[in-house]
């Protein structure tokens, strides 16, 4: 199979070190569009759809393998593949894909020079007492009941609750477009293994360096799950930018931009 057409895989600019963008569950490459700009001049740029999102081919989703976040995180490393890339990626990935991206840099770890992390949470569910991810497994399990029941209804609801005050209206009404473009089937087996994967565990094994970026208020993961990867990465930097959601690319993306900057600079100073 074509990788680069099953994954709706663009490249933007030809020359500079190479950006590798990864969306979050229900959402696409077009989430990326207010950060992407920035990087023109300077980087060579790679957006892309996992199976299933977006305008990927629906015709390759595997319901197996797609079932837990290393499918997604082989979708990563066949992109880079096709495109023989081999070394020197920054990979910058939202919610689920800082997960999918931990997994992907574990996998291939030479792939990367780093990993820049909006958003993350290696498990959405409350570990009591070490652990409060910012959710008991009966509102998960509730939140995929409605799904099932009346998906535009999940969808009106979900959409802005991720969104947050900083996102509310415009950042609401996309992601809620976004949701609704989604194939139900895709969406169901994507967010059982977006909401009850565990990747705690995984954490102490990625070499790469690695930027948390934290929403300062965010309804999917709150500071202490920011907090808490950043003492189990040993080479994490944690920066909190004032967003109230969970899209900071979307409603702040001057925030994430800085804050990709700030940290290229000094990571490449240091490399």
């Amino acid at each position: 199979m074509d990788v680069l057409k099953r994954n709706n895989v663009k490249v933007l600019g030809e020359a500079g070190p190479t950006l590798l963008y990864a969306h979050g569950f229900g959402c696409n490459q077009d989430m990326w569009s207010k950060v992407i700009p920035a990087f023109a001049a300077t980087h060579r740029q790679v957006v892309f759809d996992y199976v299933g999102s977006g305008n990927s081919d629906r015709t390759a989703f595997d319901p197996y393998r797609y079932s837990d976040l290393r499918g997604y995180a082989q979708d990563v490393i066949e992109v880079c593949d096709a495109l023989n890339l081999t070394e020197g990626v920054t990979f910058v990935g939202h919610s689920v894909s800082c997960s999918i991206g931990i997994l992907a840099s574990i996998n291939r770890p030479s792939l990367f020079d780093r990993l820049v992390l909006l958003g993350p949470s290696p498990c959405f569910l409350n570990d009591p007492p070490d652990y409060f991810g910012g959710f008991e497994r009966e509102d998960l399990e509730g939140l995929l009941a409605l799904m099932d029941q009346n998906y535009m209804g999940w969808a009106q609801y979900l959409a802005p609750v991720v969104a947050g005050a900083s996102g509310q209206g415009g950042v609401a009404d996309t992601l809620n477009d976004s949701f609704c473009s989604t194939d139900p089937a895709v969406a169901r087996v994507f967010a059982r293994a977006t909401f009850f994967a565990d990747n705690r565990a995984d954490l102490p094994q990625v070499s790469r360096p690695s930027l948390l970026l934290q929403h300062r208020k965010d309804n999917l993961a709150p500071l202490s799950v920011g907090e808490y990867l950043h003492a189990h990465m040993p080479a994490s930097t944690l920066r909190v930018i004032d967003v109230e959601g969970h899209c900071g690319h979307m409603s702040n993306p001057s925030l994430v931009i800085e804050a990709m900057r700030d940290y290229m600079a000094v990571t490449a100073v240091a490399a």
